[in-house]
């Protein structure tokens, strides 16, 4: 009976400790597949189709680094993306990361909403190191000073990932064809006047850009109007101060009547997407374009010994200097209802070290909006960044007009353009709506 004891002891003892190992089997080994969180995975969300394979590149060369997942969505043209955006904001479907496209009033509007996260702290934090890289220029258009007027609470809201400057750009081969020098664009509208003449005597086209995207015309616009009236005046307007009855408006108006009639303007450029702009241009079936600094890229992909040239609007007026729009180009915004707002925030510090923004410069051929990484840069691109002193851009101005007003200035532009309207009757319907916007503003 003792043996038979011992034996059932002994054998209870050993169904004992297989137990305990099991347990700790179970609960010690198991337990790191419970307690290591999964990475997450952060969208981002552009526009930017010049930049795609590089956002890729970089998105693998983070999970590598640090094992989160970087997924890069492309919604192009512009103007598909912003009503996405704006879509996705009412429906509370914003990624983790975004761009807002369109005046500070509408970038105001997000933050406000509760859609933008506020990065100040993050940018000064350890002694302003991820704000320090930055050029002021690339900062300016996300960030909201003290008492500024869209009631939002001072601080920086976006990343700049690059610069960029919208200025001309001319074929030197066309150039040539028409018995110009190809090393001298023209420097005052009339010099401009002239060559649509001969363009339009060859049986050429001439200025092509994406002017169905309405923001790339009030671009062109803006330029005129600071070298017609000065920047003062052009606030003034958009304060209510000036009509755009005013001669100096209906002046600006007139500039693309005159650039129409002399040949100028490619047939149908106000139905015009600005990639189809590029594409014509790059395959030399147009002399000029309007285009920005991320041009560079964009034709030497599309046509690689493309050769041309670089130059400011042509001056309309010696009353004041001529300002292009620029500073800033692409930035991005962390949603501020994101479950992954610190990794989000991580991966925006990452993308705009150095290196990285190297890479994106030395891929993608635009301009870093990190000032350490220059460097050497192409030659077509140097032309774009040496007149980055004369930028300006309706984001810094401190006062924003209307969306009814620009959407009215700019869609007057196209019937302008097409016959339809005189710069007359254009300046007055604008001016009409600025006055109903301004009673309803009263009255609220």
């Amino acid at each position: 009976m003792k043996e038979g004891r011992r034996f059932i002891k002994s054998f209870l003892k050993i169904k004992i400790c297989y137990l305990i190992l099991g347990l700790f089997v179970i609960n010690g080994c198991g337990s790191p597949q419970r307690l290591t969180k999964p990475k997450p995975t952060i969208t981002v969300w552009h526009w930017m189709t010049d930049r795609k394979d590089a956002f890729l590149e970089l998105a693998q060369r983070y999970e590598e680094k640090t094992g989160v997942k970087v997924i890069f969505e492309l919604y192009a043209p512009s103007d598909a993306y912003t009503q996405k955006v704006r879509a996705a904001a009412q429906g509370n479907t914003l990624p983790d990361i975004f761009g807002i496209l369109g005046e500070m009033r509408d970038f105001a509007s997000f933050i406000k909403a509760g859609y933008v996260e506020d990065l100040t702290d993050e940018m000064e934090a350890n002694g302003a190191e991820w704000k320090s890289r930055f050029f002021k220029k690339a900062l300016e258009v996300n960030e909201f000073a003290v008492d500024n007027t869209y009631g939002v609470k001072p601080g920086i809201y976006g990343v700049p990932i690059d610069i960029m400057t919208i200025q001309m750009v001319y074929n030197k081969r066309l150039f040539k064809e028409l018995g110009l020098d190809p090393e001298k664009p023209p420097q005052d509208f009339q010099e401009f006047i002239n060559i649509g003449k001969k363009i339009k005597e060859k049986g050429l086209q001439g200025l092509v850009s994406g002017w169905a995207e309405l923001w790339m015309m009030d671009c062109l616009a803006n330029n005129f109007a600071f070298n017609i009236m000065g920047k003062d005046k052009v606030i003034k307007t958009i304060k209510g101060e000036v009509p755009y009855t005013d001669p100096d408006w209906i002046k600006v108006l007139s500039l693309f009547k005159e650039m129409q009639d002399a040949g100028l303007l490619y047939n149908g450029i106000v139905t015009m997407i600005n990639k189809t702009a590029e594409q014509l241009f790059a395959n030399e079936k147009a002399v000029f374009a309007f285009n920005g600094s991320w041009c560079v890229n964009v034709y030497r992909g599309m046509n690689p010994d493309l050769d041309y040239g670089v130059f400011l609007p042509p001056k309309v007026s010696d009353n004041f200097p001529r300002s292009i729009w620029g500073g800033a180009g692409s930035s991005f915004m962390v949603n501020a209802n994101s479950s992954f707002k610190k990794e989000a925030i991580e991966f925006l510090k990452w993308l705009t070290e150095k290196e990285q923004q190297i890479f994106l410069s030395e891929k993608t051929f635009n301009l870093p909006a990190n000032k350490e990484s220059l460097g050497k840069i192409h030659p077509r691109l140097a032309e774009f960044a040496d007149d980055m002193e004369l930028t300006t851009h309706p984001r810094i101005w401190g006062v924003s007009e209307f969306p009814r007003v620009i959407e009215a200035f700019d869609k007057g532009i196209q019937s302008i353009i097409i016959g339809e309207k005189t710069p007359q009757e254009v300046a007055q319907e604008v001016q009409n709506i600025k006055e109903k916007e301004l009673a309803k503003k009263k009255g609220s």
